[in-house]
């Protein structure tokens, strides 16, 4: 690619050398463990078990980069099934028991393509071989060894049409049009025979309507019609009444709750099956093989279970007492549901992978994800409440180094990206890594964090900047008052949203923080409204809902726009960006650079040419966490 094609202002990023100078400072001390140590890719990852129970799969790096390999049980060999050089391959699965599928992006434009390669290695294809297309997964089709569902914006980047493929020729059928932007459907789905019978479309650009058909040959019907933040979210379906779905629905209520919804009466029935005071429900688990319901799980300060299948209560009762002191997920299985890979971690461990047979009850591990590091050198993510200046709590996350009296630390704040989404309990490298440094981490779920409610999350809407912020800025406040944080040695530190809290940190409150690390983070509300990936626009009314009209709200998001007040800005800033960044355009990270240079402030930028949405490759992670580790010892 020529320079006149890269994406961005080429003449801002910091030059090598000046990256070069964090990074000396970000490697020099002496320490356990390095940034490769946390941000390598791991020798075998992501095990998952063939249909019939035969083979394992696992990702494990060829050339640096994360490709498929498929092992017989009971054998030592393993055969490499992909050659991918690029990039690492982002998922996969098998598709039948001689077949796999994956998927994988070009440089981190998130146009996901679909491709196929039999067990052996054989038969490689890619099957969407389609430029600027993404695929979305409705449904493998568990019994069908041949084909497989699955939507592309094909015929429209904004919309997603469903079709039928077949998984070794790639030829495509397609099963239901989506062809009115006025009205665009969102989401398919399928019943447990792989029929395409729900579906959700956008109406009025902010409510949402279920539809519903009893058969393929029969046209959608609408069955119920919300405001967007009103919601049935359909699980799966009835395993007796075909008419009857499982849902997490907070129609009529604030938190959502586990019901069942009759699609003919379009209302729920029954009693609700399963609700929590504190948070959203929505994980609901059943057995394909045995058509019965097993267990329900929800996040509050952790992941809880609770059992509904006696089977399923014996397997992980058996399991906890073989694996104590760990938390347990199974992550694969096969189709007789009696051989399992499990799956174990911790907030200080990335865990092993187990091969579990319940009919023998023999379990072997056969991998741990990252030897060469020890939890008991790492960090306990323990979690915290505060309360926000207009009375909302506040959960979190506070991870304080190891053997420091945790007193007076320099403290980094770190707001998740999202901003819909919520920080939960687990390992996380980069906490760990910070850990490790002397720093403490406070990572808060602001307000708008899902989980927590209807009210909560309507809660954050046009408060970009503003209450939002507030909640972060209570946080610091919060460990200050604890004596836990040096209020002179405060950081920020975020990517996305998080990335945008970060220049609103130091921008509208800029005594508050030290130094500053903007990881692709949003910077003008209007130029982010312009620059959305084109399958987000059937949302752009909702996003104008919950973020701002730029017609409507021109004040309101001009002074939630970091970049207007660059003038405020005191503390140092780092900005990390990947040029090829659907969700959020370089132009983002380049407006701020610009400004703040035109006022002679120097701003270290790391711009990486084959990344997208934060950094995907190992080299390019190593070398943006060793810089951004010398900035912080620089100014924090």
């Amino acid at each position: 690619m020529s320079q006149d094609n890269l994406p961005g202002d080429v003449n801002l990023p910091s030059t090598p050398e000046e990256i070069s100078e964090l990074i000396d400072l970000g490697t020099a001390g002496d320490y356990k463990y390095s940034v490769e140590d946390f941000f390598r890719n791991p020798e075998k990852s992501n095990y998952q078990l063939s249909p019939d129970g035969t083979y394992f799969s696992f990702m494990a790096p060829y050339e640096r980069r994360k490709n498929i390999f498929v092992q017989k049980i009971g054998s030592d060999e393993a055969l490499r099934l992909t050659a991918s050089i690029d990039r690492d391959i982002s998922g996969y699965g098998w598709a039948s028991a001689d077949r796999l599928i994956y998927i994988k992006d070009a440089a981190g434009d998130e146009n996901f393509q679909l491709y196929a390669v039999d067990r052996d290695g054989s038969n490689p294809k890619d099957l969407t071989p389609f430029n600027g297309v993404r695929i979305q997964l409705i449904d493998i089709l568990e019994d069908n060894e041949d084909e497989m569902i699955i939507g592309m914006n094909k015929n429209n980047p904004q919309l997603f049409d469903p079709y039928r493929i077949n998984i070794k020729t790639g030829a495509t059928v397609q099963l239901a049009e989506n062809n009115n932007l006025a009205e665009p459907i969102d989401a398919w789905m399928t019943d447990h025979v792989g029929r395409l019978r729900i579906a959700t479309k956008v109406v009025n650009g902010t409510e949402t309507v279920l539809m519903y058909r009893d058969t393929e040959e029969e046209p959608f019907r609408d069955v119920l019609k919300t405001d967007f933040t009103d919601s049935m979210s359909v699980l799966f379906f009835d395993f007796k009444h075909d008419h009857i779905v499982y849902g997490a629905s907070n129609l009529g209520r604030d938190k959502s709750e586990i019901v069942q919804f009759d699609m003919h009466q379009g209302k729920e029935v029954g009693e609700v099956i399963f609700k929590h005071d504190e948070v959203d429900v929505s994980g609901l688990h059943y057995s394909r093989k045995r058509k019965v319901l097993t267990s329900i799980s929800y996040v509050t300060d952790k992941r809880h279970r609770v059992f509904l299948d006696k089977v399923t209560e014996r397997w992980y009762t058996h399991l906890e007492k073989q694996l104590p002191g760990v938390e347990i997920a199974i992550a694969s299985h096969n189709k007789d549901e009696n051989k399992f890979i499990v799956r174990t971690y911790t907030d200080r461990s990335l865990g092993a992978y187990y091969f579990y047979d319940s009919e023998t009850k023999e379990l072997e591990q056969i991998a741990e994800v990252s030897p060469w590091l020890d939890d008991q050198d790492l960090a306990p993510m323990q979690p915290v409440k505060y309360t926000s200046r207009d009375g909302l709590t506040i959960h979190g996350y506070l991870t304080l180094p190891v053997n420091v009296d945790p007193k007076n630390l320099p403290v980094l704040i770190n707001p998740h990206g999202g901003p819909w989404v919520r920080d939960s309990w687990g390992y996380n490298p980069e906490i760990q890594l910070w850990a490790s440094r002397g720093y403490g981490v406070l990572q808060m779920n602001y307000r708008g964090s899902t989980g927590y409610g209807k009210a909560f999350f309507k809660a954050s809407f046009k408060q970009w900047g503003k209450k939002m912020q507030d909640d972060i800025t209570d946080g610091v406040q919060w460990l200050i008052d604890q004596e836990i944080a040096d209020p002179k040695r405060v950081a920020i530190y975020g990517g996305s949203y998080g990335g945008y809290a970060t220049l609103a940190g130091v921008t509208f409150t800029p005594e508050l923080y030290c130094c500053a690390v903007d990881y692709v983070g949003v910077s003008n509300l209007f130029t982010f409204m312009k620059t959305i990936p084109p399958y987000w626009k059937p949302y752009l009314d909702m996003m104008y809902k919950m973020v701002g009209d730029p017609e409507k709200d021109k004040e309101h998001m001009h002074d939630a726009s970091p970049v207007f007040y660059v003038d405020s800005i005191k503390a140092p800033l780092f900005v990390v960006q990947g040029a090829n960044d659907p969700r959020v355009n370089i132009d983002e990270s380049d407006q701020i650079v610009k400004s703040l240079r035109a006022r002679g402030v120097d701003v270290p930028y790391l711009v990486k040419y084959d990344e997208g949405h934060g950094f995907h490759n190992e080299e390019n992670r190593f070398e943006m966490y060793k810089a951004t580790l010398g900035f912080f010892s620089k100014y924090l």
